[in-house]
């Protein structure tokens, strides 16, 4: 199915999309009882932290992550992996609130938004006719990651100091992804392409940034794809609000997550053959269905099965949308400036993870039931894909 050359990029895909977990909000979070017992603060001000510096790292990711499109991509890998290694070894030596937020910014802004940037900008701007298997291929490591590194961490928190684990981190990042780097896409240019046999002269628009931020199809499809991180970060952020409204007891909820993985897993593996058949445009308006249902079964359904139903159905989505949120805005735009159009739209998911964190906790605050929360939810899922369904015919791309 993919050549040498092919099936080395997806690795440097994989690779790098797995070790973007360590600025990924599941991963942070496994530390969140032991920084705050460090340093003495409570929950409340460790997620305005956390949302502040995720903040911040999200603008600065839509100047720095536009630079892939002039660098050689190995050297901006080996940028992005020395900043990440620096980020770890930084969170190690958290003291006080300030480092706090500086460890949080680093670790957002080089794993979160540089790691998954590198590896999907890559993904997307070599492969044409195989992008949406690639693409499920490169996502599959960020889901292992969260399958091994969770039970990983609570055993090794049992041995060790936080501390030491992050220190671990870092060497582990200094020295294993500049060689994976180098033997995988050191001769890798962003004019090497998939090869494709396609006898079609049609070339499509080369969009620019620019000239996207005009475009009103970009705001349309970028409602829909910030719906699952948003909503789906305040569920994990306050899973455990969730879990006393509805009084399920505290191992449902983490229970379900396994529905939650296993089906994230499943549909991120179809959804790469589906795009490569039937194109991401025309699957986009499937993607937030799932999450959709998710908000009903929560707002009409106590029992805890429908724990499972609810984390499960986020999953299929959350599949979805990790494949559809690279690929679609290749084949509407095409892949000159993937990088700096991928840039602007990774920011705007990291912002709206903030967002997410901030509204959800607000809403609690004023007194806002689980119900009422899941109701706004729907609200705009409902909204976004009622624009979409409007627009879905005219997403394709222009040629020239």
């Amino acid at each position: 199915m993919f050549n040498n050359l092919s099936l080395k990029v997806i690795i440097f895909g994989f690779i790098f999309t797995f070790f973007s977990s360590f600025g990924q909000s599941f991963f942070l979070g496994l530390f969140n009882s032991s920084i705050r017992e460090t340093l003495s603060i409570t929950q409340g001000q460790f997620g305005s932290i956390y949302a502040s510096a995720t903040l911040l790292s999200s603008f600065l990711l839509i100047w720095v992550g536009k630079k892939i499109d002039d660098i050689n991509i190995f050297k901006f890998a080996f940028f992005v992996t020395l900043l990440l290694s620096f980020s770890c070894y930084f969170f190690s030596k958290i003291s006080s609130i300030v480092f706090l937020f500086v460890a949080i910014f680093l670790m957002r802004f080089s794993g979160q938004g540089l790691m998954s940037h590198t590896a999907t900008t890559t993904i997307s701007r070599y492969f044409t006719k195989s992008r949406g298997k690639a693409l499920s291929t490169c996502w599959f490591g960020l889901s292992t990651a969260e399958f091994i590194l969770p039970v990983l961490i609570v055993f090794l928190l049992t041995i060790t100091t936080w501390q030491n684990i992050w220190i671990f981190i870092s060497l582990l990042v200094l020295v294993f992804l500049p060689i994976t780097s180098f033997f995988l896409i050191k001769k890798l240019n962003f004019e090497s392409r998939e090869e494709t046999n396609d006898d079609d002269p049609k070339n499509i628009k080369q969009w620019k940034r620019a000239e996207v931020i005009k475009d009103y199809r970009f705001y349309v499809v970028c409602l829909n794809m910030l719906a699952m991180p948003w909503i789906a970060t305040g569920v994990f952020v306050y899973q455990s609000f969730i879990t006393e409204s509805k009084g399920w007891g505290e191992f449902v909820i983490a229970q379900s997550f396994m529905v939650y993985s296993v089906l994230s897993v499943i549909t991120l593996l179809v959804s790469g053959f589906l795009i490569d058949k039937f194109t991401s445009r025309k699957l986009l308006i499937f993607m937030n269905i799932p999450l959709l249902m998710s908000a009903l079964v929560l707002i009409f359904f106590d029992i805890p099965l429908s724990a499972f139903i609810f984390l499960g159905l986020i999953g299929v989505s959350n599949g979805l949308a990790n494949v559809l949120g690279s690929s679609t805005w290749a084949e509407i735009y095409g892949v000159k400036y993937i990088g700096s159009i991928k840039a602007l739209t990774t920011a705007l998911m990291v912002f709206s993870t903030a967002f997410g964190t901030a509204l959800f906790g607000f809403l609690i605050d004023k007194g806002f039931s689980l119900d009422q929360i899941a109701l706004v939810s729907v609200f705009y899922i409902s909204l976004s894909i009622t624009l979409l369904f409007f627009t879905r015919n005219k997403l394709n791309p222009l040629y020239i």
